[in-house]
C-alpha cells in the first residue's frame, strides 16, 4: 500500500551525503575512482582515500577503506543542524533502534544506525569545507562527476523500508507495482525537491545496488564510456548509456575494481510542489527502466554490494525482470 509522508519529521534530514566502501586495493580503487569517473581526491592516507564531486564544498562524498574483502560499510544522509543529531538520537532510543554516536575525520556529529530492514548508515550534521572545483574546467576528466546525488538498496521488504523513510520525512515521487495493485516493487524517495536522494527495489537484501553522481551533460557520459574503454574498464561498464523512464535521467553504470556500482547520470526534474501526485509505474511495464534501448543484463538486476556482519534475506516474492540475455535468448 502507498505509505504516509510524515510532513512534520522528528528531525531534518537534507539530502544524500556521502557513501563508505570497503575495498581491497586502495590504490587500484582511487585511481579507478580518480582517473576513470573524474572525481576529486580530497585526502589520502595508507589505510582511507577520501574523494568529491567538483562542485561539492564537504570533504568528502566517498569513502574508501581498505579491508579484506569487498563491503558496502554505510551510506550517509545530511541532517540540517547539531540538533537534529541529537533529536534522531532521541528519536531512536524511543522508537527502540539502536544507534552509536561515533567520532568520524572530517565530519561533525555522527550517529550510525540501521534501518528496519537491515540498511548501514550514517547521519551526520557537518563536514570540513573544502575549496568547489566547478569552475576548474581544466580538471573536468572523464565523467566530470558535479555531485552526489543519491543511493539504490535492493531489500526484501520494500513496503517496510518506504513506511521507515517516509516517517522520517522523505516522499515518495514515483513507485512500481505489481500491476493493478499498489503492492510496492520500487519506491523513489526524496528530500531535496528532485526525484529521489534514497531508492529501494525488491530483491536479496539488504544490499547497495549504486550510489550516483551527477554529471555536467549527455557528453560527459559519452567521454566517460570512452575513458573507461581506454583504460581498460570497458567490460565494465554495467548498463547504459540509456535513459530511464523513473526519473528521466540519462545515465551510465559502471563497477569499479571490487565490483561497487556507481551510476554517472545527468540529473533528474523538480518534485517540490505538494499538489504533485507520485508517478505509478507497473511492474510489467518495460520503460519504467528504460525508454529506449535493451533491458538490462543479469548482472545489474541481480548483483549487489554486501552490508559486513548484515545478514541478506529473501524477499517473499522475488522479482523476475527481463534481461538483456533473455532478450538476446543467451543462457
Amino acid at each position: 500500500m502507498l505509505p504516509t509522508w510524515n510532513q512534520t519529521p522528528p528531525f531534518a534530514i537534507t539530502r544524500a551525503s556521502h557513501v563508505a566502501l570497503a575495498v581491497t586495493d586502495l590504490a587500484a580503487s582511487r585511481d579507478f575512482y580518480r582517473d576513470t569517473i573524474g572525481l576529486v581526491v580530497t585526502e589520502e592516507t595508507d589505510d582511507v582515500v577520501y574523494l568529491r564531486g567538483l562542485e561539492e564544498a564537504s570533504h568528502h562524498s566517498l569513502r574508501l577503506e581498505l579491508a579484506a574483502e569487498p563491503k558496502a560499510l554505510a551510506i550517509g544522509l545530511r541532517v540540517r543542524t547539531d540538533d537534529d543529531i541529537v533529536a534522531a538520537e532521541r528519536h531512536f532510543k524511543a522508537a527502540g533502534i539502536e544507534s552509536e554516536r561515533v567520532e568520524v575525520d572530517h565530519q561533525g556529529p555522527t550517529i550510525r544506525f540501521r534501518d528496519p530492514v537491515g540498511t548501514h548508515l550514517e547521519l551526520t550534521s557537518s563536514m570540513d569545507v573544502v575549496e568547489r572545483r566547478m569552475q576548474q574546467f581544466d580538471e573536468f576528466v572523464a565523467g566530470a562527476p558535479q555531485r552526489l546525488d543519491h543511493y539504490q538498496v535492493v531489500t526484501y521488504d520494500v513496503q517496510a523500508a518506504t513506511d521507515f523513510w517516509t516517517g522520517l520525512g522523505m516522499r515518495m515521487s514515483e513507485y512500481t507495482a505489481t500491476d493493478g495493485t499498489d503492492e510496492l516493487w520500487g519506491t523513489w524517495m526524496e528530500v531535496k525537491g528532485n526525484t529521489h536522494d534514497l531508492v529501494f527495489t525488491n530483491g536479496r537484501g539488504p544490499r547497495l545496488h549504486h550510489f550516483a553522481f551527477t554529471v555536467p551533460d549527455a557528453a560527459a557520459l559519452i567521454h566517460a564510456a570512452d575513458v573507461a574503454g581506454a583504460r581498460g574498464f570497458g567490460q565494465e561498464i554495467d548498463r547504459g548509456p540509456g535513459r530511464h523512464g523513473i526519473s528521466n535521467a540519462l545515465f551510465l553504470y559502471l563497477r569499479d575494481p571490487d565490483q561497487h556500482r556507481i551510476e554517472l547520470f545527468t540529473t533528474h526534474y523538480q518534485f517540490i510542489d505538494l499538489e504533485a501526485e507520485p508517478i505509478r509505474w507497473d511492474t510489467s511495464n518495460p520503460k519504467r527502466a528504460q525508454l529506449w534501448g535493451m533491458p538490462a543484463s543479469r548482472r545489474w538486476f541481480f548483483e549487489a554490494s554486501e552490508f559486513p556482519g548484515q545478514p541478506v534475506l529473501e524477499p517473499s516474492v522475488r522479482a523476475n525482470p527481463a534481461t538483456l540475455e533473455d532478450f538476446l535468448g543467451v543462457h
